[in-house]
């Protein structure tokens, strides 16, 4: 008897312990629907085109090299090239005079995901992870402390 008591407690602090991480990841999950929602069709265009899609990550102090090789478990000598935010997103928001109908919407998805990052996230930065097959993160830290935003590949020989 005294099995099945402590059975049904430990059946609901299982219970209670689901329901604090559901709770937790909830506002992570909004975010990656919405950064998912928003990157939908988006490709980064580099030796090879790569779709765009959401980084969730956990716990941040700040956005640093150490940090996203941490996140990403990427040993600690890969080679990390830091980016601006704002002149990486410019080069995919801005219109040119060659663009057309398909480009132009492009460059408009782009931005209104900037947009939204930027209104989501403080501290934003891009980096870019590796040699030739580069992993890039355009990443901040949310209301929650935890390092999220979007990331894609890119070919660089």
């Amino acid at each position: 008897m005294l099995d099945l008591v402590q059975q049904a407690f430990n059946d609901k602090k299982d219970m209670r312990e689901r329901n604090k991480i559901k709770e937790s990841n909830t506002e992570d999950n909004k975010f990656a629907a919405q950064a998912g929602k928003l990157s939908e069709g988006l490709y980064y265009i580099s030796e090879t085109d790569a779709e765009v899609s959401p980084f969730a990550g956990s716990g941040a102090d700040a956005v640093t090299r150490e940090e996203i090789l941490r996140q990403t478990k990427s040993a600690a000598n890969t080679p990390v090239e830091e980016r601006n935010f704002a002149e990486i997103f410019a080069r995919l928001t801005r219109i040119q005079d060659w663009h057309g109908d398909e480009e132009k919407a492009t460059a408009a998805k782009f931005n209104k995901l900037k947009e939204f990052l930027e209104k989501n996230l403080k501290d934003l930065k891009v980096f870019k992870v590796g040699t030739i097959q580069i992993k890039i993160y355009f990443v901040g830290i949310d209301s929650q402390g935890k390092l999220m935003g979007v990331q894609t590949k890119a070919v660089e020989t």
